[in-house]
């Protein structure tokens, strides 16, 4: 019964990482993307999803308490999961800590990320635009720290599509779990892209 429970839960874990979280990582690396092609652009895209209806709402229901929960029971998960990497080795084991470990570096970036460009702003009325993401990517260490952060965010979703995908019967066999594990490796590097180049537009201004 224990058992059957804690599989249910890891099931909704998976399915919250994908949806709606993992849907709204991609979205939010999109629209901040739109800093390529030149302050106005992001300050548009950025503008548009501010005043989106309901947005306080929206973002409560379908992105803080969907990450909260998920973070929760993610940190519940890297205490009691059996790591088997030192006596198997396989590749399939060290993406399985590798999960883990990105998954304590995104709870982190997401936890400063939040302070910095919501409460702090909220606390300070200031606006969240190019200007404001420009002064704090231009400073070396929060520039890395959001390299690093944005590959681990990337990794977690993209693996844990594959988890999702196993968990839920959507790939069973050796041979769909081998295409999945492509098409997920395909994700990872497009949405790492999408991240790096809008950090380093802010950061280093090319």
């Amino acid at each position: 019964m224990v058992d059957r429970r804690q599989y249910n839960y890891r099931r909704l874990h998976s399915l919250l990482g994908v949806v709606p979280i993992g849907l709204f990582v991609v979205q939010h690396l999109i629209i901040n993307h739109f800093a390529v092609y030149g302050e106005e652009s992001f300050n548009k895209a950025a503008n548009f999803m501010g005043s989106l209806p309901f947005v306080l709402a929206l973002e409560t229901f379908v992105i803080y308490l969907p990450i909260l929960f998920h973070a929760i029971l993610g940190v519940y998960i890297v205490f009691v999961a059996k790591n088997n990497t030192k006596r198997y080795g396989f590749f399939r084991n060290w993406l399985f800590f590798l999960q883990r470990v990105t998954g304590i570096i995104t709870l982190i970036f997401i936890a400063w990320h939040v302070w910095q460009t919501r409460l702090q702003v909220a606390i300070s009325g200031a606006e969240v635009n190019y200007q404001m993401m420009e002064d704090i990517l231009t400073n070396p260490f929060f520039f890395w720290f959001y390299i690093i952060s944005i590959i681990a965010v990337v990794f977690h979703l993209a693996n844990g599509l594959w988890g999702f995908c196993v968990s839920w019967g959507i790939a069973q066999s050796p041979r769909a779990q081998k295409i999945v594990t492509y098409a997920t490796v395909v994700v990872f590097f497009v949405v790492s892209y999408i991240g790096i180049r809008t950090i380093i537009q802010f950061g280093l201004g090319v």
